[in-house]
């Protein structure tokens, strides 16, 4: 009798837990945190935040305040020193380069993301709806991007900047319009070959309208590939706004990036001060690499054939 109970007992357990189901989410979570490398990119990136975002408070020197007494010997007494507060050293005109590293890194990680947000958004918009309604529409859509692609992604850009305004958020912007084009037809690719399956048709026998079938189920099937492209597109934009602020079209005087202290930093190497190319390079590449590392842990993760 006590071991029917049992057996009951463990059916019934069985019974719940079948009930209960898994969550893709939970699911997703799950094989994010057994991967090491995603988990070691996602708090170095976490890190890199919080230096952009609180490093300037331990900071003892602005990043426009120069320290005269460095300005004509720079390269034998303007490198990193936690005695006269220049954590990082002094650049060629006696700034503090660790206050200036804090600002870049503000600015091209906003670049980065917003540039990469808009371009997603954009991109992952346009080739759902062109993937999903195909015939005449997808033709049309796709010679567009097709088009738009023929021409120099740098001329439109740096022509955007001249035509209107040469601010931050036209950089955002004209970056982040232009770069959509790839991501479109990423998407496009993926949406052709989900539109046939079998919780699309469920959803078009139910009478479910086309811009919800594309937003509500399509879009959210894509979400694997789209965050892996988001990844590798921070710091593509990073790249971008880097050579665009070296043309003099991007980040203006006295504000700075990661690019143009990577610019400027290589441009003093051969004067004896190597400190300043050496960090913002620093940082520039370990985020690079923990934005690889998390977005390849991202598509392990999210990936649904993994369930």
């Amino acid at each position: 009798m006590a071991q029917g109970s049992t057996v009951e007992a463990v059916v019934e357990a069985g019974e719940m837990r079948a009930a209960k189901g898994r969550s893709l989410w939970a699911d997703a979570r799950a094989r994010f945190f057994r991967n090491k490398a995603a988990v070691a990119s996602l708090v170095v990136l976490v890190l890199v935040v919080l230096f952009a975002t609180f490093g300037q408070t331990v900071a003892q020197w602005s990043n426009e305040e120069i320290d005269w007494s460095l300005l004509g010997n720079v390269p034998q007494a303007g490198g990193p020193s936690l005695a006269n507060g220049h954590y990082f050293g002094v650049d060629e005109t006696g700034r503090d380069l660790y206050a200036r590293t804090v600002q870049g890194t503000r600015i091209s990680l906003a670049v980065g993301i917003v540039g990469a947000l808009i371009s997603v958004v954009v991109g992952t918009s346009y080739g759902a709806v062109a993937g999903y309604v195909g015939g005449r529409t997808d033709g049309a859509m796709m010679r567009f991007v097709d088009l738009m692609m023929s021409i120099p992604y740098m001329f439109v850009l740096i022509l955007l900047l001249v035509v209107f305004n040469r601010s931050i958020v036209m950089l955002f912007l004209g970056i982040g319009l232009i770069s959509w084009l790839d991501m479109a037809r990423i998407a496009r690719g993926q949406t052709l070959s989900i539109k046939n399956k079998e919780f699309v048709e469920a959803a078009i026998a139910t009478g479910v309208s086309t811009p919800v079938i594309i937003f509500r189920h399509i879009v959210p099937n894509l979400l694997g590939v789209v965050v892996v492209y988001a990844t590798l597109l921070v710091p593509q934009m990073i790249i971008f706004e880097s050579f665009i602020s070296f043309l003099g079209l991007g980040v203006q005087e006295p504000n700075t990036s990661w690019g143009a202290l990577i610019n400027a930093g290589a441009d003093n190497l051969r004067n004896g001060t190597p400190w300043m190319l050496a960090f913002p390079l620093s940082f520039f590449i370990v985020t690079l690499f923990a934005l690889f590392f998390l977005g390849d842990g991202l598509r392990d993760a999210l990936d649904p054939k993994d369930r």
